[in-house]
């Protein structure tokens, strides 16, 4: 890069930070972060009705891009909403979405992208949009620090999985494989759990069949004997981090089983730990209170997580704890995607 187009890269920066925009794309066009504005009629506030994405970039590139977009498709197909856009192009939207947003990111910042699909207002209030019927297609960027915002020290502690009364919805009655909009039992589950004491209890829902299904918004692994251990994907999404692990398992000489869990199996573990795209592994050390193995993080869970890093070329904790350190200050008052705080 020349030193001309260096230059101009930061001056671009200093005036987008100064003027504290970012951009989403929102149906066709590009508009500030306080603009995006679904319509109140739209099937996804009136049922619910929107699939979704959530990425995260690893030094700024986009991790498993691709993947996110093809599952995206799949939950698009699944309930047939009439997108009107290719993977392709979704991907190279996508992309532009960050290029447009990366002046306004500090250095040390990675982009957390958030698709939201619907199939738009529906058809009984067409006159308030002149007969323009079509689906609701959002793309914004976030920064990743808010999502991981005081998770540094868990993944040294480790986090307290609770069962709640909340169950998982099985596939009979909603798709989990879909990933969609509507998740108020994940909610119920952070409600519930959110009686416990102590302030790193995390939900991990039992199928009907009392199974072990998912957390809310993660999926779960246990190890046992040194083979890598996690739920039957049938009643779960089946996460991206999740299917990441089984490649970084054949990488360390892992075996990595899927089948079904029960909570003795987790008690009786030598270690146990959730994925999601934000945080990508976390150590979990007990089970109702219970302690798991040692009830310290275990080997084989931070193996996992330091070639994942490796292999990204991100130290992924102390990432996590370099943005906590910034914030020190700063408290998150309400709920998480995670936690439930009144």
């Amino acid at each position: 890069m020349s030193f001309l187009e260096t230059e101009r890269i930061f001056m671009a920066k200093e005036q987008n930070k100064k003027a504290g925009t970012r951009l989403v794309y929102f149906n066709g066009t590009f508009v500030p972060e306080s603009e995006a504005k679904i319509s109140i009629f739209d099937s996804a506030l009136m049922f619910g009705d929107m699939v979704f994405e959530m990425t995260r970039s690893f030094n700024k590139k986009q991790f498993r891009l691709r993947e996110h977009i093809e599952r995206l498709y799949a939950s698009i197909k699944f309930l047939r909403i009439p997108v009107g856009i290719s993977m392709d192009e979704m991907e190279e939207l996508c992309h532009e979405v960050v290029n447009k947003n990366e002046p306004v990111f500090d250095d040390d910042d990675e982009h957390r992208l958030m698709i939201n699909v619907s199939r738009g207002p529906l058809a009984i209030y067409s006159d308030i949009f002149d007969g323009n019927l079509g689906p609701t297609i959002v793309i914004a960027d976030f920064p990743l620090r808010w999502t991981v915002l005081g998770m540094g020290r868990l993944y040294e502690s480790g986090v307290n999985a609770v069962i709640p009364s909340q169950r998982a919805i099985p596939a009979s009655l909603l798709e989990p494989k879909v990933k969609n909009r509507s998740r108020v039992h994940y909610m119920m589950a952070n409600i519930q759990v959110s009686h416990w004491p102590g302030d790193r209890n995390w939900a991990l829902l039992l199928d009907p069949d009392g199974f072990v299904a998912e957390g809310a918004g993660d999926n779960f692994f246990i190890v046992k004997d040194n083979a890598v251990i996690t739920p039957e994907p049938r009643n779960i999404l089946r996460g991206i981090s999740r299917a990441y692990i089984f490649e970084l398992a054949e990488q360390l000489n892992l075996k990595c089983v899927e089948k079904n869990i029960e909570p003795y199996d987790v008690v009786t573990a030598d270690e146990a730990f959730m994925t999601a795209t934000p945080f990508c592994l976390m150590p979990v050390t007990q089970l109702n209170g219970q302690d798991i193995g040692t009830g310290c993080v275990g080997p084989v869970s931070l193996n996992l997580l330091n070639q994942w890093g490796e292999n990204v070329g991100v130290d992924i904790v102390g990432q996590v704890k370099n943005w906590d350190e910034s914030a020190a200050s700063k408290v998150q008052k309400g709920p998480t995607p995670y936690k439930f705080n009144s």
